[in-house]
């Protein structure tokens, strides 16, 4: 099945300004320099947009886009397979939510939940084949539309990349890069 893109459920704001500028020069006339409250502002209003642009492409395959972060990562380990421990971890999520995720991908026929051979109190999810075809297609949908950031050209999208990555690193998510 091929998405074809039309416009972000998203609701557009349609404001004849920039609300976050507008803030942000009261916010200056208040307090003094908003630069950092700007960002912070437009990724948390990005992030919203994204999702529900991420939502309508990957409903049609029975997907939210955490359930296809899900899928992605047992797709790219090695045998297809991690425990519900590791896809918390490296999605950054609560146990609770990765045991719904799972059970609703193992509902659809996506994934498997086995006993983990390694840890008897652990649970295994395996991606079935079924659940490799729906990531294929749903990751072709959203490489279709740029994971929704057509806007941005390579150069910027490598800066907005470099300048998130840095957030990051100094908050402890992996050791910050030499340099």
């Amino acid at each position: 099945m091929s998405f074809r893109y039309r416009r972000p459920v998203a609701k557009p704001l349609d404001l004849p300004f920039d609300p976050i500028e507008r803030a942000g020069e009261t916010w200056e006339r208040t307090w003094g320099p908003a630069s950092a409250m700007r960002v912070a502002t437009s990724v948390m209003r990005v992030q919203q947009i994204l999702l529900a642009r991420y939502d309508e492409v990957l409903r049609p395959h029975g997907l939210t886009f955490a359930r296809y972060e899900a899928l992605v990562l047992l797709r790219f380990s090695r045998s297809g397979a991690l425990p519900l421990k590791v896809i918390g971890s490296r999605l950054m999520v609560h146990p609770t939510s990765v045991t719904n995720a799972i059970a609703r991908l193992a509902a659809a026929g996506l994934v498997e939940r086995e006993a983990n051979p390694e840890d008897r109190r652990g649970v295994l999810a395996r991606i079935t084949e079924h659940g490799r075809a729906v990531v294929e297609a749903a990751t072709a949908d959203l490489m279709a539309i740029d994971f929704g950031l057509g806007g941005l050209d390579e150069e910027a999208r490598a800066g907005a990349f470099a300048a998130l990555r840095a957030v990051r690193a100094e908050a402890g998510d992996f050791p910050a890069p030499p340099g």
